[in-house]
């Protein structure tokens, strides 16, 4: 064996510079963990002479990702260049050559998880991608080992730093979406294109792969319902902080009688439960286990060092199944068929505001609709309208299964007395 481990490296972006920053200012704690030193000996970079602000060897920086791939002496590969196609390539070359990859790629892994980990599996190799989820919170390690003897029934989170943020800025500041957003994009925790975070994709495909390890289920991103935060009104996150709630873009996960139910959606939380506490570009993931019962996973959710933290973990795990000789052997298929829950057994509270005609019977006609699809009323909220001759109506639901409220949803629709259904919401927890 050799005495020391020798890292291949993807890219050099916010991720790779903290890699090798972490790898360097730790290699003490390293050797102490493996007893051998672990150095990042090659490269991947698209512009050589770009400064990074981080001293790299310049004769271990290279153009050609088969000097990396191909390069038997680097045991470990570590994927955080980002892309989809290209990245997909590469970590296949680099495991049909033995190679154990690291990536922090969640959308590769989101779609291609399952066909990479039966590739590392028949070369017996480790593919990990703990930085995919949450950025340093252990999640996808708390999932598959610390919570592997329990059942796992629901996984519901905050995993999208972003849009957490625009949110807290507008529940606790009351400021618009527009003026959130930018405020995000000024200190770096949004993108120029903000639209994979703030439309629900980059949550779903967290949501995805926590899915398929909580449930063991090939869970594919196209199961997922998503829905972003573009469309929030500041009329309901008022009424919603009236009634006790906070909104939150909430990812769920949940598996009832081996059939799950995966959504990414705004939702109001009861403002005392764990996540509602859960503010600016935090990550928090909500667990309920059959045993355990009820655990969260807390952290920051992205940056440099956070990422890189989960990425050297997963280096440090890849090496000592080196040592021990048993890369490739904790990777197990499906146990489940893919099974997804059908409405009528999607059971949840649900926010409602609409606008009705202020006439003598208009809400009993309501109630009547509600009552005869055994729907019953939490809270009821009742504001005047600037508008001549409409009442708003704020309604929180008792819990009652997807399948009757969407019937619901269709007669109010189709109700003279209504004038519109302005909007309608999930809540979780009670205020």
């Amino acid at each position: 064996m050799k005495s020391d481990v020798s890292i291949g490296l993807l890219g050099l972006g916010t991720v790779g510079c903290g890699v090798v920053r972490l790898i360097r200012q730790h290699q003490e704690e390293l050797v102490h963990q493996l007893g051998r030193e672990v150095k990042v000996k090659r490269i991947l970079v698209r512009n050589i002479e770009k400064d990074r602000g981080v001293d790299i060897d310049p004769a271990s920086v290279t153009t050609n990702p088969d000097e990396i791939l191909n390069d038997p002496e680097i045991d470990v590969v570590v994927e955080v260049m980002g892309g989809i196609d290209e990245a997909r390539r590469y970590i296949v070359k680099a495991i049909e050559n033995k190679k154990h990859v690291i990536t922090a790629n969640k959308d590769l892994i989101a779609l291609y998880g399952p066909e990479l980990q039966e590739l590392a599996w028949k070369n017996q190799c480790d593919l990990l991608y703990e930085a995919s989820v949450g950025g340093g919170i252990p999640i996808i390690r708390g999932l598959t080992d610390g919570l592997v003897s329990d059942r796992i029934q629901k996984v519901m989170g905050i995993v999208n730093g972003t849009t957490n943020f625009i949110l807290t800025k507008m529940m606790d500041e009351g400021v618009s979406y527009d003026e959130a957003l930018k405020e995000a994009q000024e200190l770096g925790f949004a993108e120029a294109d903000p639209t994979s975070d703030v439309e629900g994709l980059d949550a779903a495909r967290k949501m995805a792969i926590l899915a398929r390890l909580a449930f063991y289920t090939n869970v594919k991103l196209e199961d997922v319902e998503v829905e972003g935060i573009t469309h929030l009104s500041s009329a309901d996150l008022h009424y919603g902080k009236t009634l006790g709630y906070t909104m939150k873009l909430i990812g769920m996960a949940e598996c009832q009688d081996e059939h799950i139910e995966v959504s990414v959606q705004p939702a109001f939380i009861a403002q005392k439960h764990p996540l509602a506490s859960v503010k600016n570009e935090f990550n928090a993931v909500y667990i309920n286990g059959e045993a355990i019962g009820e655990a969260m996973f807390y952290g920051p959710g992205a940056g440099s060092m956070p990422t890189a933290t989960a990425v050297v973990s997963d280096c440090i795990a890849a090496i000592k199944n080196m040592q021990l000789g048993v890369n490739g052997r904790n990777l197990r298929g499906p146990r489940f068929e893919r099974k997804l829950m059908p409405s009528e057994q999607r059971y949840g509270q649900f926010y409602i505001r609409m606008h009705l005609k202020d006439q003598v019977g208009a809400f009993s006609k309501i109630t009547a609709a509600f009552s005869a699809l055994n729907i019953s009323f939490k809270r009821i909220l009742q504001t005047p309208d600037k508008r001549d001759e409409l009442a708003e109506i704020i309604i929180v639901t008792h819990k009652v299964s997807l399948d009757r409220f969407q019937k619901a949803l269709e007669q109010l629709n189709d109700m003279p007395v209504v004038k519109e259904v302005n909007s309608y919401y999930r809540v979780e927890g009670e205020a």
